[in-house]
């Protein structure tokens, strides 16, 4: 028996910084070949849902980035992958928390109350097409004391992360319930990422038949 041949696969581009979105692309078997995190303005408009909110976010994270993309010619042909992530309370978004009081304010809300995560991602292809997917997940925080909140503030894992707080990290232990993509909350949904590069052609899997 021979080997599988090599595949020569696209590059890939994560429009995003945050090392949870690339460690998550990792764990699938997929290597950024570079990181072009876009720089636009987040501000939720007037009235906006949540749901609009992260698909559209998404979408401008990815614009904002085919931009950078073609000042580097060697990513001309290159699959991008934007992604926002949104905590919400019925029609409420939460925001990515910067301060201390910020993200106070964020753990009493959700203390001891179901609430949604929404995660978009937008992927652009190298002829420029668009594909999007939006995931919902719902989940349920125990009550929380104030004794728990301070001490998960001292952590300082809430900075910068929507809703005050990082599944991944010390608040899983606030975790009851959760319906939906696991991976979606911490910040990119790997079923559906997946799905959309190999619906456009990506050897998703050749990174796995590597490894054999």
């Amino acid at each position: 028996m021979t080997a599988n041949p090599p595949i020569a696969r696209p590059k890939l581009v994560l429009a995003s910084a945050s090392p949870r979105r690339l460690a998550l692309l990792q764990q699938a078997g997929l290597d950024a070949d570079a990181l072009l995190p876009a720089d636009i303005d987040e501000t939720p408009h007037r009235g906006e849902s949540p749901r609009a909110y992260a698909t559209r976010i998404a979408s401008e994270k990815a614009a904002a980035a085919v931009k950078l993309r073609a000042t580097q010619p060697e990513l001309k042909e290159s699959f991008l992958i934007a992604a926002d992530t949104v905590v919400a309370v019925g029609r409420r978004i939460l925001p990515k928390a910067e301060t201390r009081e910020e993200a106070e304010e964020c753990l009493q809300l959700l203390s001891g109350r179901q609430h949604r995560v929404f995660s978009a991602v937008s992927l652009i292809t190298p002829r420029g097409l668009e594909r999007r997917r939006l995931v919902e997940a719902r989940l349920r925080f125990k009550r929380l004391g104030s004794t728990e909140i301070e001490a998960y503030l001292s952590t300082g894992e809430w900075r910068g992360k929507a809703g005050g707080y990082a599944i991944q990290g010390r608040a899983g232990v606030f975790l009851v319930k959760i319906v939906g993509s696991y991976t979606a909350v911490v910040g990119l949904p790997l079923h559906e990422t997946v799905s959309l590069l190999a619906g456009e052609g990506y050897p998703v899997l050749a990174p796995w038949f590597a490894m054999a």
